[in-house]
Order: C-alpha cells, then sequence, then structure tokens
C-alpha cells in the first residue's frame, strides 16, 4: 500500500477518542445490534481539476490538504470548512478497523446520504457507485479488507449548476437568493460500518390494518431454502403477537393479528415495537429492531379522515435546513426541537418541502406524534434523462420511508418543477405517471399529483398556494361553488389546472399560504432579505396579517393548511422562527391563531 495510505491510517486512529457528530443510529426502522458509526473527521480534498481519478486518489496518489467533519457538507460552517463556492469533484478519505467480534460475518458499509454521485474504494480496491442524492445506499466490503486498519476513499461529484438533477432548493447559482438557498454537496448523512451474514434482511414491509393485522414483506440478500422469518411484536416491553412464515426466495410474507390495538394519531402516538429474525433450521441468521403504527388515512366527504375520523391539517412548511449544518439536522435534540415548537404553536405536522428528510427526524415525528407530508426534491429541466434518474430515487424513497405513521401525504412534484411546460403530452404522462407509480407503491397514503398548481384529473387533495396579502384577498379569491366538477377556480399563473383537465372534486388545500416577512429587533437583517409581501415593522402587525388570513380560511372549504414558514433560510424571513430557532412572536399567540379552525 502507498505511504499515503498509511499515513492516513495514522492520522486518523486517535478518531475514536474524540466525540461523534450525530451518534445515533441513523436508520432506527432497521437497526442492527454490530454496527460502527464511521461520523467523525476525515481527510478531504477538493478536485476542481477532476484530476482524482486519473492521479489515483483512490490509491493512494495524493495527501489530502483538509479535513472535514462528516456528516457536514463542506459548504456549511460545521463541517469545518464554510466554503460555499462552487467545487464540482471532491473526495474524502478515512480510516477503521473492523472489531474482532464480527470475525465471520460479511461487512458493509453504509451511506445514508451523499449528494449527488459516489464512488468508493476500500484499500484502493474499487467498491461501488451510487447516484441520488437523498437516499441510503450501501457496497459488501469483506473481500477488500485486511487485518488492521483499512483505509476507506469516496469521490463525490455534484454538478452545481445542473438543473437536470433533483435539487430542491440548492441554487444553481454561486450566490443564494430569493426561494433559493445554499448547496449542500457530498456526504451529507451518517456514514457506518454493519455486520452481516451472507443471506440477510434487506428491507422490510411493513403494512398494519386498523383491526389490527399487520403484514410483514422482507426481501432477502442471498435467498436460500428453508428460510423463515419470525416477527416478534412488543408493546410497553410486553409481547403482544407474533408471525413466522416458512418459504423459499425472496420476499417472505409473514401476518400477525394485535388483539385491540391502539392506534396512532397526533394526540396519542402509540407504537408498536418488532423484532425482525430471519432464520434458517433454528439459528438466526439475522436480527434487526423496528417499530409500526397502526393508523389509516382517506379522504371522505370532502375531509382529509385519520383513523375515520376527520383531521384537519393544520401544517408549516419546513425547509429543513439549519444556519450551521445547511440540510444536515445538526442533533437529535435540534430535530426534537423543532417539532415540540411546531406542536407548541398549534400545528399538527409539516409539509418537509423538497427535502427527503432524515430519518431521524421522521422516528421523531413518529414518536412525538407529528404528521407529515413527504416530498421529492425537484428538478428544473425535463428530458428522457431527468425522468429516468428522479423517478429511480423515488422509488428509493418510498422504500425507505414506507414504515413511517406519521407521513400521510406524498408530493413527487412541487408547482410543476421538472415538467415546466405542461402543454406537452410527455410532461403530461410523466406527471400522471408518478401519481400512478406512488399509488402503486404504497396505497396506504395520499397522494397529490402537483403540489400548488397545475393538477390534472389524478390527485386525491387539490393543492392550492396563494400568497393573498390579506384575509379579505383570500376570501374573495376562494368563496366559490366547489360543489362541481366543472367548478371555476381563481385565476392564477400558470394556473391549477394542466389544460385539458377540470377539478376534480377532491377537497382542497391550501398547501402554501402567508409568508409574512418579520424581523425581530436585535435579529441581524440578512443580506438581500425577503418576504412574498413585504416586511412587517412590528410583531403586531404580523399577528394582525396573520389573524385576518386565518378568520377568511375558517370561512372557506380547505381540508388544510400549510403555513410559510416554519423558520427563516438565510435571506428567506418569513418563518415563524429566525434561523436559529428563536421564537418570533408569543407561541401562545400562534396557537390561539391556530384554534380558530376547528
Amino acid at each position: 500500500m502507498k505511504r499515503v495510505l498509511i499515513s492516513a491510517v495514522m492520522a486518523l486512529c486517535l478518531q475514536g477518542a474524540e466525540s461523534v457528530p450525530r451518534p445515533e443510529h441513523p436508520q432506527p426502522q432497521f437497526q442492527r445490534e454490530q454496527w460502527m458509526n464511521l461520523n467523525g473527521s476525515w481527510e478531504f480534498e477538493f478536485d476542481d481539476a477532476n484530476a482524482g481519478l486519473k492521479e489515483n486518489w483512490a490509491g493512494g496518489g495524493k495527501k489530502f490538504s483538509r479535513t472535514i467533519t462528516v456528516p457536514f457538507c463542506f459548504e456549511s460552517p460545521a463541517s469545518g470548512i464554510g466554503d460555499p463556492g462552487f467545487h464540482p469533484w471532491i473526495w474524502y478519505r478515512r480510516s477503521f478497523t473492523v472489531p474482532d467480534a464480527w470475525r465471520g460475518k460479511r461487512i458493509w458499509v453504509r451511506f445514508q446520504a451523499v449528494d449527488y454521485r459516489a464512488w468508493v474504494w476500500v484499500n484502493g480496491q474499487y467498491a461501488g457507485f451510487h447516484e441520488g442524492g437523498s437516499t441510503p445506499f450501501g457496497f459488501d466490503i469483506t473481500e477488500r479488507l485486511r487485518p488492521g486498519a483499512n483505509v476507506l476513499t469516496v469521490r463525490v461529484e455534484d454538478p452545481p449548476t445542473d438543473r437536470s438533477i433533483p435539487r430542491g432548493k440548492q441554487y444553481w447559482e454561486v450566490k443564494p437568493r430569493g426561494i433559493f438557498y445554499n448547496r449542500t454537496s457530498g456526504i451529507w448523512q451518517t456514514v457506518w460500518l454493519e455486520a452481516v451474514e451472507e443471506t440477510h434482511l434487506e428491507r422490510v414491509r411493513i403494512t398494519p390494518e386498523n383491526d389490527g393485522s399487520v403484514r410483514f414483506e422482507a426481501y432477502i440478500a442471498a435467498p436460500r431454502p428453508g428460510l423463515e422469518l419470525h416477527a416478534l411484536i412488543h408493546a410497553e416491553g410486553k409481547p403482544v403477537a407474533s408471525a413466522m412464515t416458512l418459504g423459499d426466495g425472496s420476499p417472505l410474507t409473514a401476518v400477525a393479528g394485535v388483539t385491540n390495538p391502539r392506534l396512532w394519531s397526533p394526540a396519542s402516538p402509540n407504537l408498536y415495537d418488532v423484532t425482525l429474525e430471519l432464520r434458517q433450521g433454528g439459528t438466526v441468521r439475522d436480527r434487526v429492531s423496528s417499530y409500526f403504527g397502526f393508523r389509516s388515512v382517506a379522504v371522505e366527504n370532502g375531509r382529509v379522515v385519520l383513523n375515520g375520523r376527520p383531521v384537519y391539517l393544520r401544517f408549516l412548511l419546513d425547509q429543513g435546513y439549519w444556519p450551521q449544518s445547511n440540510l444536515t439536522p445538526p442533533s437529535d435534540e435540534a430535530i426534537q426541537y423543532d417539532i415540540r415548537m411546531a406542536k407548541e404553536m398549534g400545528f399538527n405536522g409539516v409539509r418537509k418541502h423538497q427535502k427527503v428528510e432524515d430519518a431521524r427526524f421522521l422516528y421523531w415525528a413518529d414518536r412525538m406524534g407529528f404528521l407529515v407530508s413527504g416530498e421529492m426534491p425537484n428538478a428544473y429541466v425535463y428530458h428522457a434523462g431527468y425522468v429516468d434518474r428522479f423517478t429511480r430515487e423515488w422509488i428509493e424513497a418510498l422504500e425507505r420511508d414506507y414504515n413511517h405513521p406519521s407521513i400521510i401525504l406524498w408530493a413527487p412534484i412541487n408547482e410543476s418543477w421538472g415538467v415546466p411546460n405542461l402543454r406537452e403530452p410527455r410532461q403530461q404522462q410523466h406527471l400522471r405517471a408518478l401519481y400512478a407509480l406512488t399509488k402503486s407503491l404504497d396505497p396506504t397514503r395520499l397522494v397529490i399529483d402537483n403540489e400548488g398548481w397545475q393538477h390534472t384529473d389524478q390527485t386525491d387533495l387539490f393543492a392550492v398556494h396563494d400568497y393573498a396579502r390579506t384575509g379579505e384577498l383570500l376570501f374573495g379569491r376562494w368563496n366559490l361553488d366547489f360543489s362541481r366538477s366543472s367548478a371555476p377556480l381563481p385565476p392564477a399563473s400558470p394556473g391549477y389546472l394542466v389544460p385539458g383537465f377540470t377539478y376534480n372534486g377532491t377537497p382542497l388545500y391550501l398547501s402554501e399560504f402567508g409568508g409574512i416577512a418579520y424581523i425581530p429587533p436585535g435579529q441581524k437583517v440578512p443580506q438581500d432579505a425577503w418576504g412574498y409581501a413585504g416586511i412587517e415593522k412590528t410583531a403586531e402587525a404580523a399577528l394582525a396579517r396573520l389573524r385576518g388570513l386565518y378568520e377568511a380560511i375558517a370561512k372557506l372549504p380547505f381540508a388544510g393548511l400549510c403555513y410559510t414558514q416554519l423558520t427563516d433560510v438565510e435571506q428567506e424571513i418569513n418563518g415563524l422562527l429566525t434561523y436559529d430557532r428563536k421564537p418570533k412572536f408569543d407561541t401562545k399567540a400562534i396557537r390561539e391563531i391556530n384554534e380558530l379552525i376547528r
């Protein structure tokens, strides 16, 4: 091995003594006992000339000149670098030692998210490639390991100006402005090692029904004859049900029945723990800890119903950005704080906007009783290559998050981003196909075809965006008769319907409104501070506008609302909290306004 790889091992061998950022398991719904967190200090290098492959950086052809704190992106201060400039190619390197207790197992390196394309080597030997900035992946590296210290190298390509990749709110110009923010490139969620048998559980879909039945579908790596899937269900530490199936191949399916199931809701977020075991001839080949919740969501009589009861969606738009760490939540505590503050202000959920959120957020939403609308980061240019990469990653996101009871709604497309010309038949077909694809993979949730604009006849909620400045304006626009499919809609650009389609009668959902900008006294004014309708000078004026909007909404036929937004983000100052999470208003006052709608 080249000298630089040996020096990398020595430079990082003391890392175990340091505190590890984001130390918790990144996938609480699929957790094994034998795992090792690889977050912390890594060697790092920009490769602006794209010379790393030619110069064999993967095999030790260069000593890296920087260090970075994983899992934070180089653009963020938390990474220790804080360079927001364009750097399309970047490299990471660190050492690790496999525990002796894992001897005889297959060793996997896993990445929760790397934006956007990642190549991985172990001890200079190529391990694999993944494309997609928001979804997890991993590689079996067993054959590339050696005794003692090993070296893991990662090359990432994230084209900062490519608008055909799913980039969400990451701006394609150097300086962010308006509704677009700084980029998050490279590793931005946890990296870890895991020990498994060759035959092991790849993933398990858990589908509970409110009658107490729960179906487990286990997808198996290296399936073999004679495998059994066992599911052991516990509530508050006590066993309540179990299931077992015998079969060949993958998936294996088991169905259990829980007597008198306690349903999950924001008021009572009841969860059941489950231990999933893959057995063969009495031997446990794999064991995974997970959980699930019994809950149903549907549309009935113009309302969203949760567990058969009407629920009004009081959502907040949540961009999921932090000032020190961009798209990466800085800690578990930071995630819980955001949820706790939203609930304190009277909201029962969030629309995670243009982001496949960290699985730890969804875990705490499940635990704390908080509804979630899940969304995919969109692209901005349509072509066949975009369709391929976007669809593939959306499928991966649906697979990752299928088991979370907090998610009640999917929205693959926002405001026609990625499909900018819906007069074109193939872009219409792509929009309709995404709805059908989502329903085919997950029939348990509601799906919006196009968040806020240009709907087809395929959408479960008719989501509209309206930033009317006052309640009077909002009421004047939406005080219409929606009992007919031919009901007229307020004028908007580019419109609420795709040309050739009519309103399909589904519940109206005001999924973006408000955006009331306000900067509290003593708060630093961001450069290029921006709000949807000017900046209010006092908290009293901002709250008066908010109350006026709510009073109008209370008289309109909406099934839910989503206020823009939870926090300020960079130059955008529409938040109820500042970017560093300080409340701008008395939280009780916000709660009282939310209670205007029952």
